[in-house]
């Protein structure tokens, strides 16, 4: 069944930003410090137009500390004035700092866990989920999506706290001043706000198409350099150039209405803020011509107001960073929600070195319920023994091998190993107990003896040199310019096929497993290669329990058993001599590929 519970990761942002937290409550203590710098700027100007260079005396309670703290002289008053500038600056300068300086550093590492729970994530999703995606799409999230939300933290999220802080302290300084010169400024705040919300939720989508857009490229040139090989041998690099150029060209257009939307929304806020600053000057200076303003109190008006506008300038800006932080967070969350279709089940166990009887029971599978691949299998093969799966090309002999590791779970039925459900054992666990040789043997960018040990990190280089030796690879690794630390380019491609197949058996020798995969092994070697291939075939299968999957029927005659698999199901089953004498699908098989085999030797007739 397909229906196991499991723990799944979440992408919760105060959770990715809680081992962080006393880092965050320096900083949070360094955005207060640099708010209050912010609203004190202006006073000592106020204090100077005041109590300097005034005209007339002034009241209040700013007056009144003044003057007890310092006294009426107007110099001394000045000179504490011009400090107190620089005291502000002092303190601003330091709070800033270590603001950007911790939200910068918490960044970097909330970037760090959030690309690796999306990997290791990604890791553990099942080949069902890796079937239906296109490789580009998740390197996107693994990279763009995880940067824009490290940029928002870096730089975007405590700016909106400090722009909010200093909004609000300046909204209630400039009510203490003078409340009804206040609302005459904070007129425009309702138009502005109405703004900057509709454009953001358009930004957003835009956004959102750029993304998507972007991913579709990478796609494209993940596809294409992975296969670079087919592209020159058929010469279709300038049909790639042009399908890349289609995309880049979509992407272009599409950035260019998101950039639109962009354009438009800082000049609307700048009129916007404009006209409450005509309302501001034109009262203001009214209400000091008859008296009811000092000019201190004025300019000090005028001063918060451009710093009251400022963050609401700051925050319409933002909406590009925040548009693409949401959008990276709503990508990644789709991931992360995506449920896991294997999964260990509660109470899953450590699988034991088992002794290798695989037995499947009525099992069915189907990668979509429209399309059954496998119809109620069921077969038996005993520890030790050598197990062939043959019959017609997507008649299910992948997929029934793919279920013994649970790379998929059947829909119904059971795989059992030793007579135990291979569902209550922890995947890697099972996994660890299972060796694999495929038809294409992939190979990292890597020296040779870490190929050899990619399945078992821990083993020496006795083992790994032995193993080698065991699978014929010994002695052309020897051969290569820097021997097992020479490096293999990406994917193997340096190698010939009968190289790299040799490095995947050495690589499953030194696993020593009690199971054995096969599929395929022995395809598109030439004969010198195919012998040494099977002589290491051979000494790989001593003892284990292995399942062939072989098109070329030569290979299997020793098989213990051989299954017939066709349109899913399997209709026969015996030793070779015996299915030769039933005269089934396996005798019909055979025939045809030795006939062929046969008319392929003929000479070739030479025209006369």
């Amino acid at each position: 069944m397909k229906t196991q519970t499991d723990k799944q990761p979440s992408l919760n942002i105060a959770a990715l930003l809680r081992p962080h937290s006393k880092a965050l409550a320096v900083a949070i203590l360094a955005v207060i410090g640099e708010t209050v710098a912010n609203l004190l700027e202006p006073w000592p100007l106020k204090i100077v137009l005041d109590n300097v260079l005034k005209s007339r005396p002034t009241h209040g309670w700013l007056n009144h500390l003044v003057l007890s703290t310092v006294g009426d002289d107007k110099l001394t008053i000045l000179k504490v004035a011009a400090a107190a500038v620089l005291a502000i600056a002092v303190l601003g300068a330091i709070c800033s700092y270590t603001e950007k300086y911790l939200t910068t550093s918490v960044g970097q590492w909330v970037m760090h866990d959030l690309r690796q729970t999306l990997y290791s994530h990604i890791q553990r999703l099942s080949l069902a989920f890796h079937d239906q995606q296109r490789t580009g799409n998740l390197i996107g999230r693994l990279t763009s999506d995880v940067d824009a939300i490290q940029s928002f933290i870096a730089s975007g999220l405590l700016g909106a706290v400090i722009n909010s802080l200093t909004l609000v302290g300046m909204v209630g300084v400039m009510f203490y001043i003078d409340w009804r010169f206040t609302l005459i400024a904070l007129s425009v705040a309702p138009v502005l706000f109405v703004v900057v919300y509709k454009y953001t939720r358009r930004i957003k989508k835009a956004s959102r198409e750029v993304r998507t857009k972007e991913s579709e490229i990478v796609s494209v040139i993940q596809e294409v350099l992975s296969s670079i090989r087919v592209v020159k041998a058929f010469a279709r690099e300038e049909y790639e150039e042009r399908r890349l150029e289609e995309e880049s060209l979509e992407a272009v257009e599409i950035a260019l209405r998101a950039r639109n939307l962009k354009a438009r929304l800082s000049p609307l806020v700048e009129v916007i803020v404009a006209c409450g600053t005509c309302l501001v000057l034109w009262f203001g200076a009214r209400m000091v011509l008859d008296g009811s303003l000092s000019v201190g109190s004025f300019i000090l008006f005028i001063l918060y107001l451009g710093k009251m506008y400022k963050p609401m300038q700051e925050l319409s800006k933002m909406t590009d960073a925040y548009s693409k932080a949401a959008v990276g967070y709503e990508r990644i969350r789709e991931v992360l929600e995506t449920d896991r279709e294997v999964k260990d089940l509660p109470g899953a166990r450590r699988a034991p070195r088992c002794r290798g009887k695989i037995e499947f029971e009525n099992v069915s599978f189907s990668y979509n319920p429209e399309s059954p691949v496998l119809k109620n299998v069921s077969f038996k093969v005993e520890p030790g023994q050598t197990a062939a799966l043959v019959g017609p090309t997507g008649a299910g002999k992948t997929t029934i091998i793919s279920l013994i590791p649970r790379f998929y779970d059947p829909d119904s039925g059971v795989v059992k190993i030793d007579g135990y459900d291979v569902r209550r054992f922890k995947q890697k666990s099972l996994r660890d107990q299972i060796s694999f040789v495929l038809q294409e043997t992939l190979l990292f960018h890597a020296p040779v003896w870490k190929n050899i040990a990619y399945g078992r990190p821990e083993a020496t280089c006795a083992d790994i040199m032995h193993a080698a030796e065991l699978a014929n690879a010994h002695e052309f690794i020897e051969k290569m310019p820097e021997g097992y630390n020479t490096m293999i380019g990406e994917r193997g491609v340096t190698l010939s096929g009968g190289q790299r197949q040799r490095i995947a058996i050495a690589r499953a020798i030194i696993r020593d497993t009690p199971l054995l995969i096969l599929d395929e092994p022995s395809s598109g070697l030439d004969a010198a290669s195919e012998e040494l291939v099977f002589e290491a075939l051979d000494r790989l299968m001593q003892g284990k329990t292995s399942i062939v999957i072989a098109h070329r029927l030569s290979t299997i005659r020793r098989a213990d058993i051989i299954f017939v698999v066709k349109d899913g199901s399997i209709i026969e089953s015996g030793k070779h001599e015996e299915l030769m004498k039933t005269g089934g699908l396996y005798a019909e098989l055979h025939d045809l590929q030795f006939r062929e085999t046969e008319e392929a030797d003929q000479p070739v007739a030479r025209p006369q």
